[in-house]
């Protein structure tokens, strides 16, 4: 039997001739097969990254600084809004002159809907995490966890709701007034409030009487349960007299935004 098929070609001898094909073995296609799959690899990391280290936080960085860029853009559109707001109130009134009766129900309805400034006796209350190194204070409790050392979403809410429970007749939360359609929401470790982003500390402001509202304070279930926290493991809480302040108004859009059925 002629085996003439696994030697090279010799002098006079066509590669071409029938029966001289080469035969692949299974090791090289093997082979072969794991160089493309690993550029096929590579091509995928480098398309993905764009030619960059994805092993950074740079990714991260320019979210960050995007969140607080567009912050920034919701706090200057929100004090053009209201520019534009009072210019508009500013003609209506010139070219339809209401009544005095007119005008004392209006301003009652924007002092009730928080539109307009507010001036009075205050109370605030600051909030903060703990120390990220913070380890318990009192004996019995167990060592914390990294929850614990953070405010959360219920924290704040505890305290806004307290203070409306206690008789505030208006809460300014950072540097922001509340209205009916306020949501404190928290991503985090942040505070996202109509549309711009805070970090702790978190200062809650409230106008009323300062005696009822430091009660109402007092009072609360829930902030109870936080003073655990603060006493155990060193969240921050402050309770401060600040005399008379005044709030500032809403200054942002009062459009509902709801969900509608498909047709």
């Amino acid at each position: 039997m002629s085996n003439s098929a696994d030697f090279p070609t010799g002098p006079g001898h066509s590669s071409s001739a029938p029966g001289r094909r080469r035969r692949w073995r299974p090791v090289r296609v093997l082979t072969a097969g794991v160089f493309a799959l690993a550029g096929l690899l590579f091509m995928t990391s480098f398309n993905t990254a764009k030619g960059t280290n994805i092993r950074t936080d740079d990714s991260l960085l320019k979210l960050s600084d995007l969140i607080q860029e567009r912050s920034r853009e919701n706090k200057d559109l929100d004090e053009s809004n209201s520019s534009l707001r009072g210019e508009v109130e500013s003609l209506a009134r010139r070219d339809n002159p209401a009544s005095k009766a007119d005008d004392a129900r209006l301003a009652a309805l924007e002092r009730n809907a928080g539109t307009e400034k507010l001036r009075g006796d205050a109370v605030s209350v600051t909030l903060t995490d703990a120390p990220p190194n913070a380890r318990a204070k009192l004996p019995g409790y167990p060592e914390p966890q990294p929850n614990d050392l953070v405010i959360h979403q219920q924290d704040l809410q505890a305290v806004v709701n307290a203070l409306w429970q206690g008789g505030a007749e208006g809460i300014k939360v950072m540097d922001q007034r509340l209205i009916s359609t306020s949501a404190v929401r928290c991503v985090g470790n942040t505070l996202i409030l109509q549309g711009r982003v805070y970090s702790p500390p978190y200062k809650v402001t409230a106008v009323g009487d300062p005696g009822r509202l430091k009660r109402a304070l007092a009072a609360s279930p829930e902030i109870q349960n936080y003073m655990l926290y603060v006493n155990a493991y060193g969240l921050g809480w402050k309770v401060e007299g600040d005399g008379a302040v005044t709030l500032p108004g809403y200054s942002g859009t009062v459009n509902l935004h709801y969900a509608k059925p498909l047709e």
